[in-house]
């Protein structure tokens, strides 16, 4: 498949429904997990020009920092620190619509405002999420939480 990632314009679910079977091609037949990673981070960053997009995965009871599309990020995030953190240790999607508001949030950058993340799991086990960072207060909703677990169920852990 072409890497040319056509950007769809309108609501949020047109978005994402347009965004989804490109991801679903970028990702088909390339079994590395970084070079998916890092192009499902550039096609969201892409689509949606949020502030941050990138993954972070488990490595000996941390999160290591892995691809992202953004400005530098904080490399390692212990379990239930953070929102990646929290995320991790509940093994569920969280949203912050105010990252100040966030008990322990860990400011990578405070142009943050808001953020999801979506728990990578496999075989019943969180391996990693996918992080993403707005500039802007209440940037997350149910449709981005419905999609993007979609989006992270296509990747091959």
């Amino acid at each position: 498949m072409s890497e040319d990632l056509l950007i769809a314009k309108g609501s949020k679910q047109e978005q994402y429904e347009s965004l989804l079977p490109q991801i679903k091609g970028l990702l088909e037949g390339e079994p590395d997990l970084i070079a998916n990673l890092a192009n499902v981070a550039g096609a969201l960053k892409e689509q949606f020009n949020w502030f941050w997009v990138g993954f972070y995965l488990v490595k000996n009871d941390e999160l290591v920092l892995g691809p992202f599309q953004g400005p530098v990020a904080c490399t390692r995030i212990k379990k239930g620190r953070g929102v990646c953190g929290t995320s991790w240790q509940q093994e569920k999607t969280l949203i912050v619509d105010d990252v100040e508001k966030f008990p322990g949030h860990i400011a990578c950058s405070s142009l943050s405002k808001s953020e999801i993340v979506v728990p990578l799991i496999k075989d019943k086990i969180v391996v990693g999420v996918l992080d993403v960072d707005s500039d802007s207060l209440n940037s997350f909703d149910e449709t981005d939480k419905n999609y993007l677990e979609k989006i992270v169920q296509l990747i091959s852990l």
